[in-house]
C-alpha cells in the first residue's frame, strides 16, 4: 500500500524540462555585423555596375538573418545609397569618393541584397536596385539659383560635350579621345546661362594628330590596353559663349572594363536607356529579383503570411470575448533596431 501512494505522489511531481534556447536578438541596423554586411554590399554594387558613378552607402534600412545550419546564414538588406562624384571607371577608392551635395542636385539609390555569410565569409548572391535624382523643387528650396539636372541627351548637353572633347582633341598631342558616355549635366538659367557636363572617355589607337586625317579608323584600345578618362567641362551659352574644359586619363587599370553600348560610341548615349533621363539607372545592371526577402526561396509562405493570419485570429477573439479585463500596464517596447542611422542626408 505504501508502495502505490508512493507512486501515485511520484506521479505528480511536476515535471521540470530544460527550457528552450532564446533566439538570438534580431540584429541592428547600425550593428557592427550589418555594417560589414552593408560593405561588401555596397562594393558588389559598384563593382558590378556598368554606367555612371560609384554610390555610397547613406543609411541600413533594413537587414533579415535566416539562419540555415552551422555558421550558415542567408542575409537581406536594404540599402540607401547617394551617388558620389567618382565615375565607376575610376580608380580612387569609394572611401575617398566625395558624395554629392543636395544642392548639386543629388541622386539617391534603393538597393535590395541577398548575401550568404558561410564560415564567416560573406558573398552577394543577387541585388536588385534603382536610382533617381532628388526632386527639383526640394533643390530649388534650399538653392533657388542652383543649376538642375538635364536629360543627357538635352540639345545644349550634347552641344556642351562635343565642344569639350573637340577642345581637348585639338590640343593634345597625346592619343584621341573618343567619348564613352555623359556621366551627368546640370544647366543654370540665371544669372547667366551655364552649361555643366561629366563625361567618360577613351584612349584610341590615333594620336590626336593622327585622327585629322582618318578618324574613323581610330578605335578603342583593347581591353589589355585599355585607358579610361573623365572629363568636365563648363559651358556659357549666352550672353556669350565661354568654354573651359578638362580631361584627365586613368592609365591601364587591370581587370576594369567598360560594357559597350552596341553603337557608335562616338554619339555617348545609349538610346534605349539614357534619353530623357538625367540619371544612369542602378536598375539597369541591379535587377534580380530573388534579392527581396519578399521574393526569395528561403521563406515559405506559410512563415509569410503567419503574422497576418495570427492578428486576424486575435481580432476575432477580441470580438467575441465580452468578459471585462483589468487594465495592466505595460512598458513601452525599446526602439526598434532599424532603420540605421543616416550618413550624410536625407532625400
Amino acid at each position: 500500500m505504501k508502495a502505490l501512494v508512493a507512486f501515485i505522489l511520484l506521479v505528480q511531481l511536476p515535471i521540470h524540462r530544460a527550457a528552450p534556447a532564446a533566439p538570438p536578438a534580431p540584429l541592428g541596423c547600425d550593428d557592427p555585423e550589418s555594417e560589414a554586411a552593408a560593405e561588401v554590399a555596397v562594393s558588389y554594387i559598384n563593382g558590378h555596375s556598368h554606367h555612371g558613378y560609384k554610390f555610397a552607402l547613406n543609411r541600413i534600412e533594413n537587414i533579415r538573418v535566416l539562419p540555415q545550419g552551422v555558421n550558415n546564414d542567408i542575409i537581406f538588406l536594404e540599402l540607401d545609397l547617394l551617388e558620389t562624384t567618382c565615375h565607376i571607371l575610376s580608380r580612387t577608392p569609394l572611401a575617398n569618393c566625395t558624395v554629392r551635395s543636395i544642392t548639386e542636385h543629388a541622386v539617391e539609390g534603393d538597393c535590395d541584397v541577398k548575401l550568404q555569410k558561410l564560415d564567416g565569409k560573406l558573398s552577394v548572391l543577387a541585388s536588385k536596385c534603382h536610382s533617381h535624382a532628388d526632386s527639383r523643387e526640394d533643390v530649388l528650396q534650399l538653392c533657388p539659383r542652383c543649376p538642375l539636372l538635364a536629360s543627357l541627351n538635352n540639345t545644349e548637353v550634347l552641344a556642351a560635350v562635343t565642344a569639350a572633347l573637340n577642345d581637348h582633341n585639338s590640343k593634345t598631342a597625346d592619343a584621341y579621345l573618343r567619348l564613352l558616355e555623359i556621366g551627368r549635366a546640370n544647366i543654370q538659367h540665371y544669372p547667366v546661362h551655364t552649361v555643366y557636363v561629366e563625361f567618360a572617355v577613351a584612349a584610341t589607337n590615333c594620336s590626336a594628330e593622327e585622327a585629322k586625317d582618318n578618324v574613323e579608323a581610330c578605335q578603342l584600345l583593347p581591353d589589355d590596353k585599355s585607358n579610361f578618362g573623365f572629363c568636365k567641362a563648363t559651358m556659357v551659352m549666352s550672353p556669350s559663349q565661354d568654354l573651359q574644359a578638362g580631361c584627365q586619363l586613368y592609365g591601364h587599370q587591370p581587370g576594369v572594363t567598360y560594357s559597350q553600348p552596341g553603337q557608335d560610341t562616338s554619339a555617348g548615349l545609349l538610346p534605349s536607356v539614357v534619353q530623357g533621363f538625367t540619371n544612369h539607372n542602378l536598375r539597369l545592371s541591379h535587377n534580380n529579383p530573388v534579392a527581396s526577402e519578399s521574393s526569395s526561396s528561403e521563406f515559405p509562405t506559410s512563415v509569410l503570411s503567419a503574422k497576418p493570419v495570427a492578428k486576424r485570429a486575435v481580432a476575432e477573439v477580441a470580438q467575441h470575448d465580452k468578459v471585462a479585463r483589468p487594465v495592466s500596464f505595460v512598458l513601452p517596447p525599446p526602439p526598434p533596431p532599424c532603420p540605421g542611422k543616416i550618413r550624410h542626408f536625407k532625400i
